[in-house]
């Protein structure tokens, strides 16, 4: 189609449908010798007469209702189309993808994203719980959850937790008869329940700290999962200590049943953040997710 024809059409299709000139071109919003001269384009570029004008007004030739019936329809759809892309305007739509480990996706963005989502249908959020470290540009990640200090320098960061902190804890079912570690180094006389990382198949190494002084400490044990919440059920059952986070386990550790150890070493770390490319392109779906996370103090 040559370039301009559609503004053409939908000019001829409001004269032939009024019936006059003048009508038409109010509702177009144009003057009348404007109007006439792009349907006198239109006819020639077309090589045949559309219109007759008369005293009574305006009627479309054989050719002119041939165009009306056969085209005007067409145009209709096409605009009623073009205008219903405008609800997405104010319908924020589409599918969000994010990366995030278990426990940031049970304790952090499920509880906040499940209001979001009631409000928003047409918004698709896809949680994948994984404890590994994930290039979320090449496996086609909207953005991605770890905790502050993990974030690499070259993406945006938007903090979704306060400050995270872990804690030692047995039961006292495994503690009966035991004497309880009273710093990082008594661990390795202690069974433990590890957590193996997916990013490098390797058991994750206890970190502490105090006074300024970092420790990291490899345990042993006759357990090991790959989710942070067998870890805590398996201390829960008397299976030996985990290293959880706190958040996790106030309640048990209030009603007795987990006792908490080594407590002066479990400093707070840096929260969790949301991360995202710096060239991202956002969407109206996204910048609502993002600000449903957002942290407020």
């Amino acid at each position: 189609m040559q370039r301009g024809y559609l503004d053409h059409l939908k000019a001829f299709k409001a004269v032939g449908r009024e019936r006059s000139f003048t009508k038409a071109a109010a509702k177009l919003g144009v003057s009348q010798s404007a109007l006439s001269h792009t349907i006198r384009e239109l006819e020639s570029r077309l090589g045949v007469r559309l219109l007759t004008r008369n005293t009574r007004g305006v009627n479309p030739t054989e050719a002119g209702e041939r165009l009306l019936r056969t085209v005007a329809p067409r145009l209709d759809d096409i605009e009623a189309e073009l205008a219903s892309l405008r609800d997405f305007q104010d319908r924020p739509a589409g599918t969000i993808r994010i990366s995030a480990g278990d426990h940031a996706v049970r304790a952090i963005l499920w509880p906040k994203l499940k209001r979001l989502l009631a409000a928003y249908p047409d918004i698709n959020v896809e949680l994948v719980s994984d404890n590994k470290l994930v290039d979320i540009v090449e496996e086609g990640f909207d953005a991605g959850v770890r905790l502050g200090e993990q974030v690499a320098k070259d993406m945006i960061a938007v903090r979704i937790s306060p400050d995270i902190r872990f804690a030692v804890v047995g039961a006292p079912s495994y503690l009966d008869g035991r004497s309880p570690p009273e710093r990082p180094d008594d661990l390795v006389g202690h069974r433990c329940i590890n957590l193996r990382l997916s990013t490098h198949g390797g058991l994750y190494a206890w970190e502490f700290e105090k006074r300024g002084k970092e420790l990291k400490v490899r345990v042993e044990g006759q357990l090991a999962f790959n989710s942070i919440f067998e870890v805590y059920e398996a201390a829960l059952a008397g299976f030996g200590l985990a290293y959880v986070p706190e958040d996790m386990v106030l309640a048990d550790v209030a009603g007795g049943r987990l006792r908490r150890l080594i407590e002066d070493w479990c400093v707070p770390w840096t929260g969790y953040h949301l991360y995202y490319p710096i060239s991202r392109q956002t969407s109206a779906a996204f910048d609502l997710v993002v600000d449903a996370l957002r942290h407020r103090r």
